[in-house]
């Protein structure tokens, strides 16, 4: 068990410092999506990683080492590749699929970036970033669901439980976390980059092999799908929001204006290509993923200023009227929807919940 403790711990420590690394100056997406050389000399350490992740799972497969259930459906949204894949977004667009349907959904999640790391705590839509996280913060602001973070996905879902009487629990980020038992796995795939080289972590961008895919329930691809028994996902936002006044313009009103544009998220070119499809001409300025921003990394002048929400949340306390964030809500097509709302009646009927 012991052992088992420390492959585990291994595993996580190389995936953040992996996605930590991403968006330095010296980038590993180059090394991941380019094909740059400094991959092979990185394959052995991949090789290692990946005999990690696989002697992890055939632990839990085994029954060495139990996982925790709860008393409702659980369902994971995560993905194999680190850096952003649109999981965020799709969660809320899940949790509101659910009200509407007549349940009562709550949201787990690490919080990563924040401050939590023992007892899980609820999240305040009005609270701070740099103590639950940036993404967990989106999530209770937009979600219209309760929100729990904590190391302990079980015992943040299990308050959800005591506390708000959810009747489904959506997991963020949670595919790897094989404690939390589940009913449910959605995998998110960048429809742009997609898996890189195709190798783990080191010397790609990969959690866990890309044959993980085959075990999930559904593939949600971040734009036009590539494969058929994919269901396809489109970020749809066009319209600024300032960060000061709370009023809201077209992006087409920047177009011609001399702008900048900065994103700390695990795939920052996906925000600076939206803006370069609107038409706008942005100076772009790449930040680490869930960076925490000072005031003078987004101060440009009286140039106007775009970011995405979730680097917003982190700048209202010394942002100006030049600033603007990006809100984007996720569509989903039908077929899915279908699909996962009939095999979620299949799920929570065999939990008998009344």
């Amino acid at each position: 068990m012991r052992l088992f403790s420390r492959l585990a711990t291994e595993q996580n420590s190389i995936a953040i410092k992996a996605e930590n690394m991403t968006a330095r100056s010296i980038s590993l997406d180059t090394v991941w999506y380019q094909g740059r050389f400094p991959a092979k000399v990185l394959l052995p350490l991949s090789w290692v990683f990946r005999g990690v992740v696989e002697l992890r799972r055939f632990f839990y497969r085994a029954g060495w080492v139990k996982n925790r259930r709860l008393p409702v459906p659980v369902i994971i949204v995560g993905n194999i590749s680190v850096g952003g894949t649109g999981k965020t977004p799709l969660i809320i667009a899940l949790a509101r699929l659910l009200k509407r349907n007549g349940y009562k959904p709550g949201v787990i999640s690490r919080g990563y970036g924040g401050e939590v790391r023992d007892a899980p705590v609820k999240v305040d839509p009005s609270g701070n970033a740099a103590v639950v996280g940036d993404e967990s913060l989106l999530l209770s602001k937009h979600s219209d669901c309760p929100v729990a973070v904590g190391a302990n996905r079980f015992e943040a879902g299990h308050l959800l439980l005591e506390q708000d009487g959810c009747d489904v629990i959506l997991s963020d980020d949670g595919l790897q976390h094989y404690k939390l038992a589940r009913d449910i796995e959605i995998a998110v795939v960048d429809g742009e980059r997609q898996f890189g080289n195709g190798y783990c972590l080191p010397a790609g961008p990969l959690r866990e092999p890309v044959e993980r895919l085959f075990e999930v329930d559904f593939i949600i691809e971040n734009g036009t799908k590539t494969e058929d028994e994919r269901f396809s996902m489109t970020l749809n936002g066009d319209m600024a929001v300032n960060l000061t006044t709370g009023s809201a313009k077209p992006l087409q009103d920047f177009i011609g204006l001399s702008c900048h544009a900065v994103a700390g998220i695990g795939n920052p070119d996906r925000f600076f290509n939206k803006l370069t499809a609107a038409g706008l001409h942005c100076i772009n300025h790449k930040f680490p993923d869930h960076y925490s921003y000072r005031a003078d990394d987004i101060e440009f002048g009286e140039c106007p200023v775009l970011m995405t929400e979730k680097d917003a949340v982190k700048c209202f306390g010394f942002a100006r009227d030049t600033h603007w964030y990006v809100p984007v809500t996720a569509h989903l097509e039908p077929a899915f929807t279908n699909r996962f709302l009939t095999l979620l009646r299949e799920k929570y009927d065999g939990y008998k919940i009344t």
